[in-house]
């Protein structure tokens, strides 16, 4: 059964910066089994003893991160992509390119429910596939023809806003989804990364432009001064809107920065920013898993810059560090979870598809490790994330690490390995591996003057404080 993305939203929702949030002590669910007995000397440090060591100043965070990787990681991160670029293209309809939401970690893919967001990931996918030759740049190529005609021609669409889930085949509405803002973004960030890559290719460049001109941003305002989270033919559109720091941030430059629907300026500014604190760290972020402070910079560069209310990237850098920090003190429940072995982030579960992570503690956390957490927050905290990443694969070998990477989630204790891969885990992954590596999907995402334009219009700037923030 496919999972919606409806609870995120309301997560996202529920987080309202009326009420800024001050977190310090993880909320634990009160079915959790008790922390098993550990040797004298051996017990897990308390939250408030492990922020001890790491308090710092108002606004500045832990540590500059490792930028380098080891080689074994390097060889590692090349796998990892090589793979995931095999799913994306395996997992894809050979006359539609549009991909699969999730397939089987082995055997053969039966489903047919396409996800827009997934097939975004996938075209930036193929970019990366036909750059690193894990692909024939040619087969690439016609793959993204074929998958941009199809959209524009084929796949319904209201003021060109797709559905969330849609038949792999046909291109029609499935499981009554909502046509989805975000999913939209989502695939217009893999379109225009098309655009840029095969720029000699005349008919993708003009199906890639045309696909972004047809989406009318000023509609999905609904007369609000944000974005609505979708639309359905029999309701309407959906009563929440994207008004919460989130993945929100790169949908807002395209709306801005739209060549024919553009929406204000302005809208940037009305968005929430709360401001959270765990273990000393100051940070903007919403009540949701750590995805949403990947998503975000999968395409759009916010590196050395800012905005008029924070540098995003080092904001992302201190989220990903406090949800390291906040996983070592679950240790005394879940004990396999140490420094070579951490992350929770929205995903499946042995209980169906969840959205869990911190802090706060959210969903019914049970000890289960998420690939993606670290894989998506790659180039956040490099060394760290790199070094969870090839524990799991030498400790775990081929139960964890599949024809197509890593499983979307496992219970080391359980021993239980999701049987699907994600296809927007798996994209994460893949995207956030290879910016760590080279930058090659912002480089050639940040080649659309229509995103460059929005970010001058947000007002954008470098960060003359960039080298002080992180120390």
């Amino acid at each position: 059964m496919a999972r919606s993305r409806i609870t995120r939203r309301d997560l996202l929702r529920n987080a309202g910066a009326s009420s800024v949030l001050a977190l310090g002590v993880p909320v634990m669910g009160q079915n959790q089994a008790q922390p098993p007995a550990v040797k004298p000397g051996q017990q897990p440090q308390t939250e408030q003893e492990a922020a001890q060591q790491y308090q710092r100043g108002v606004g500045v965070f832990i540590n500059r991160p490792l930028t380098q990787v080891s080689r074994q990681a390097e060889a590692l991160l090349d796998d990892l992509e090589g793979r995931g670029c095999d799913y994306f293209y395996n997992e894809a309809h050979p006359k539609t390119g549009l991909v699969r939401d999730r397939a089987p970690a082995e055997g053969r893919s039966l489903g047919r429910v396409a996800s827009i967001a997934a097939t975004g990931f996938g075209l930036t996918a193929l970019c990366i596939a036909a750059k690193r030759n894990y692909l024939p740049k040619l087969q690439c190529e016609e793959r993204v023809e074929k998958t941009l005609a199809f959209l524009l021609e084929d796949c319904p669409h209201e003021h060109g806003f797709l559905y969330h889930f849609i038949d792999m085949e046909s291109g029609q509405r499935m499981f009554g989804s909502e046509l989805s803002s975000i999913d939209t973004a989502l695939l217009l960030c893999g379109v225009l990364t098309c655009r840029q890559y095969f720029a000699g290719n005349a008919r993708i460049e003009a199906l890639a432009t045309t696909f972004y001109r047809r989406i009318d941003w000023q509609w999905m305002l609904n007369g609000g001064t944000t974005l609505s989270m979708g639309w359905l033919p029999d309701l309407g559109f959906l009563k929440h809107r994207w008004d919460i720091y989130s993945e929100l941030m790169t949908m807002y430059l395209l709306a801005i920065g739209s060549p024919t629907h553009p929406i204000p300026a302005e809208t940037w500014n009305v968005l929430q920013r709360p401001l959270v604190q765990f273990g000393g760290i100051n940070y903007i972020s919403g009540l949701a898993p750590l995805f949403i402070h990947q998503y975000a910079h999968a395409w759009c560069d916010y590196r050395n810059q800012r905005d008029l209310h924070a540098n995003y990237f080092t904001n992302s850098i201190a989220a990903t560090r406090v949800h390291q920090l906040w996983c070592l003190t679950l240790g005394g429940k879940f004990p396999w979870m140490d420094q070579d072995l951490w992350g929770i982030t929205a995903s499946d579960s042995r209980e169906g598809y969840r959205v869990w992570g911190g802090p706060p503690a959210i969903g019914p956390l049970d000890g289960t490790v998420v690939p993606c957490a670290c894989a998506g927050s790659l180039p956040f905290l490099p060394a760290e994330c790199s070094h969870v990443l090839l524990t799991i694969r030498e400790k775990y070998g081929a139960r964890a690490w599949t024809r197509y990477g890593f499983v979307d989630a496992f219970h080391p204790k359980a021993n239980w390995y999701a049987p699907d891969i994600l296809g927007i885990d798996q994209g994460i992954s893949v995207l956030m591996a290879e910016n760590l590596r080279t930058g090659f999907v912002w480089e050639q995402f940040m080649k659309n003057r229509e995103v460059a334009h929005a970010m001058r219009e947000v007002q954008f700037h470098p960060d003359p404080d960039v080298n002080s923030q992180v120390l």
